[in-house]
């Protein structure tokens, strides 16, 4: 639509104006230059203030309880190693099987605590995404904000990733993370002072000499995970923004295939196939390249990840063996030795473990903030130099003072390619009914916008009454999805209104064949031609029976016959006032309205007309004739 178009242009005049640097626009910016600090502090922000806080640290803590006792259970288990690798070195049957029936009690109790913890982990993420989710979809849907963000650049292409794909990843990733971490750390806590015990009984014998090493184990351990670690900083270092831009192309392509799915009647009929075709396969492209390159870093990364993995099977043992050949472990002590060093070893590479996870995490972490930044910024005042003044009214009455509407932003008013309202001050009161028409090469659509307050370039003031006594109707009519029912009430719920009323409503558009399908969840969008879409916009209306109604070129194109129905249709609302932007022989033949013009302002290099007020202006310029009164 042009005014998203026009309004794009002038975000970016004001986001130029705004930072001082011309030429660096708010929409050509991918995302936002935040600390990983700040971010985090946003998504806390809108975890604390959402409805699912209690559920979350409630589980939280159960998790965390669970978490203690799993350690707990595994320090006992790698105890166990010590008594059972010696009944094996003694070859003492009987202890054998005891230390079994030991092992089974210990492992059928970590079993339940795993199954416990898998189950509170997917409930914590559940509820995560859901406060996630409902945050992100209430900040969007604020008042005006969605239609801002579309027109602010790459940061609002694609909304449904953000809120869907995103949300998700986040949650999830961000649960698995932290509760991984965590189980890291308190691994760390329990196993490190049980390594640095056994560590102090490892004594070294050579040429003679007997030594010990405090703390042997331990500090290897910590080594090992510490080079790792640092190797996989620096080969996985790209990951983070690979995964940004594949998240990013990923949604650029399924938005393509949503677009060529939804418009297929039109491609179809101007034989476009090809052209969508080769569209689409630039869009593979471009995710398959990005893949491609994501590939190669993460099979990088495995040389390091699955190296380490397969060196720690015997890197524990190299460690002890000194010890141990010099006399001063026993075999079970060795298996102990090797159980601690493995935990430590664990908790000590989570990170290097989890570089690829973390990678992806801090690049939905980005989009996410990124967008929801985008959204809480809509917020922000723009002080335009030329905006038009909004003032309340009586509830019966609708003001237009001296309104010019601003068609380029960024210009001086003479220079802008705009139309005045050429009645300078009118007065209208509930009930009446006008048309507003004019220069064919105004943008009469420019005029709805501003009085719906969404597009405020230009001057003059208009003054609304209540907002909840007035509705508008779009040239292009919106049915969501849902029932027949559902489109008809909206935006109220379907209940709102009485059977009869609906009923009769669609009888009275000429719907009456869909009173059956009330109920049928269906794409009425796609099952239904465009006058019908127009013909439940009017039903809606005998529903709503608003005090205040503005339309905006609704009869145009209809068929003549529907034109006439529904214009007939109107006559029926004597209480409503109505103000029809456009040109309709229908509307002005029913119902009779007071004609109000629209005229082009001259460039600044023509002769300004004399401006014309009144009767006298209503009579010299009509684009459609008025009616006599």
């Amino acid at each position: 639509m042009l005014f998203i178009r026009v309004w794009a242009i002038w975000k970016s005049v004001m986001a130029d104006k705004i930072e001082g640097r011309p030429g660096i626009r708010r929409q050509d910016r991918v995302g936002y230059d935040l600390s990983l600090t700040y971010r985090l502090g946003v998504m806390f922000s809108a975890f604390w203030n959402s409805e699912v806080r209690g559920k979350v640290l409630f589980l939280a803590t159960v998790l965390i309880l669970v978490i203690l006792a799993t350690s707990y259970g595994q320090v006992i288990l790698n105890e166990w190693n010590a008594p059972f690798y010696d009944s094996l070195e003694r070859r003492d049957l009987g202890e054998f099987f005891h230390q079994l029936e030991i092992f089974a009690m210990i492992a059928g109790t970590l079993l339940l605590l795993n199954v416990l913890q898998a189950w509170l982990n997917q409930m914590t993420a559940l509820y995560m995404r859901e406060g996630l989710s409902r945050d992100l979809v209430d900040q969007w849907l604020k008042r005006k904000r969605a239609l801002r963000l579309a027109s602010s650049g790459l940061i609002g292409v694609n909304p449904d990733q953000r809120l869907h794909e995103d949300s998700r990843n986040l949650a999830e990733s961000t649960t698995g993370l932290v509760l991984g971490l965590l189980q890291s750390t308190i691994l760390l806590v329990s196993f490190i002072g049980v390594l640095w015990e056994l560590s102090s009984g490892f004594i070294f014998r050579i040429s003679g000499h007997s030594f010990s090493i405090p703390g042997y184990m331990v500090w290897a351990a910590i080594f090992y995970a510490a080079s790792a670690s640092v190797l996989s900083q620096v080969v996985g270092r790209k990951l983070v923004k690979l995964n940004a831009d594949r998240f990013s192309k990923e949604a650029e392509l399924r938005f393509t295939l949503m677009h060529a799915n939804e418009n297929m009647p039109a491609i179809t009929v101007a034989r476009g196939e090809e052209n969508e075709r080769r569209r689409i396969n630039t869009d593979i492209s471009s995710v398959l390249t990005v893949v491609k390159r994501l590939a190669m870093a993460n099979t990088n990364l495995t040389w390091v990840s699955a190296g380490y993995g397969w060196l720690v099977i015997v890197i524990p043992i190299i460690v002890a063996a000194p010890a141990y050949f010099s006399g001063g472990l026993t075999l079970g002590q060795l298996m102990m030795s090797v159980g601690a060093f493995n935990q430590v070893n664990t908790a000590l590479r989570w990170y290097v473990s989890n570089f690829g996870p973390i990678a992806e995490w801090r690049a939905t972490l980005m989009r996410v903030t990124d967008f929801r930044q985008a959204l809480v910024e809509m917020e922000e005042d723009f002080d335009l130099k030329d905006s038009i003044a909004y003032e309340n009214a009586a509830p019966d009455t609708l003001t237009l003072k001296d309104v010019v509407i601003v068609a380029k932003v960024g210009e001086d008013i003479e220079e802008c390619g705009g139309f005045r309202l050429r009645e300078t001050d009118v007065v209208i009161k509930a009930g009446e009914k006008i048309m507003i028409n004019g220069d064919h090469s105004v943008n009469r659509k420019l005029l709805f916008q501003a009085m719906a307050g969404l597009w405020p370039c230009g001057s003059g003031t208009i003054g609304l009454p209540p907002i909840d006594d007035m509705l508008f109707v779009p040239q292009v009519a919106y049915v969501p999805g849902g029932t027949l029912r559902e489109a008809l009430a909206f935006p109220e719920r379907p209940e709102a209104y009485e059977k009869a009323a609906v009923e009769a409503a669609l009888d009275k558009v000429g719907l009456h064949s869909l009173i059956a399908r009330l109920d049928t969840r269906a794409r009425w969008d796609k099952m239904l031609d465009g006058d019908q879409q127009k013909a439940i916009g009017f039903a809606r209306l005998l529903l709503v029976r608003p005090r205040w109604i503005i339309f905006d070129e609704v009869l145009e194109g209809m068929e003549p016959e529907l034109q006439e129905t529904m214009a007939k249709l109107l006559t029926s609302m004597p209480e409503s006032g109505m103000i029809y932007i456009g040109r309709s022989e229908a509307y002005l033949e029913a119902l009779r309205p007071r004609v109000l013009h629209l005229q082009a302002l001259p460039s600044a290099s023509e002769e300004p007309p004399a401006v014309q007020t009144g009767a006298s202006a209503s009579a010299g310029a009509a684009a459609v004739p008025a009616p006599a009164l």
